[in-house]
């Protein structure tokens, strides 16, 4: 089982308070263990505060307007910034042919002047599964996974919903609705 990629989604009776609702693209996924980012929560904190604290001045208003989201529990301190396939910077990973990840100041800077992706999501922590955690996790129906290679949906799901659509937004693209699923899960 390979998720890197594909979207989980937490399940109705997923309780963590970190993950309730919560809809999550994997990055990686190996016999390691999977890293994946929250695209649907945000923090306080906007992306100007963010970048008067690393020291970088911004044209652009309306971007320093939008709030930096929470990616998930580990390394909260860290930035990871989901982003379309611009160019490589000094710590990224391209995920696909569609989504890369950063974690290095330089993408920052180059947006700072106009040179980065037009198409990013700037969060401070992931989330993270030690090898064999999430593989159990899906067992149990705390996640379901959400697979599409369609350009389209994957940047609506990430960069060009509110967040507090994207849950709904990947149900929908599931066929499902979450009033129908139950809180309960079952084993045949």
């Amino acid at each position: 089982m390979n998720l890197t990629g594909q979207f989980l989604i937490a399940m109705p009776a997923m309780t963590d308070p970190y993950f309730s609702k919560t809809v999550t693209y994997i990055c990686t996924h190996n016999h390691d263990g999977a890293m994946g980012v929250i695209i649907n929560r945000s923090t306080d904190i906007t992306v100007g505060k963010l970048f008067q604290q690393i020291q970088l001045e911004v044209e652009s208003q309306a971007f320093l307007e939008n709030n930096v989201h929470f990616g998930g529990p580990v390394q909260i301190e860290r930035g990871f910034i989901l982003h379309e396939p611009h160019e490589e910077y000094d710590s990224t990973i391209v995920v696909n042919n569609t989504i890369a990840l950063t974690t290095s100041k330089d993408i920052l800077e180059a947006t700072a002047q106009k040179n980065g992706p037009q198409k990013m999501l700037i969060a401070l922590g992931y989330a993270g599964w030690t090898a064999g955690q999430l593989e159990n996790e899906l067992s149990q129906n705390a996640w379901l996974s959400l697979e599409t290679t369609n350009t389209e949906q994957v940047y609506s799901l990430i960069f060009n919903t509110s967040n507090s659509e994207k849950f709904d937004l990947a149900m929908r693209m599931m066929g499902l609705n979450l009033a129908n699923l139950s809180d309960v899960a079952g084993h045949a």
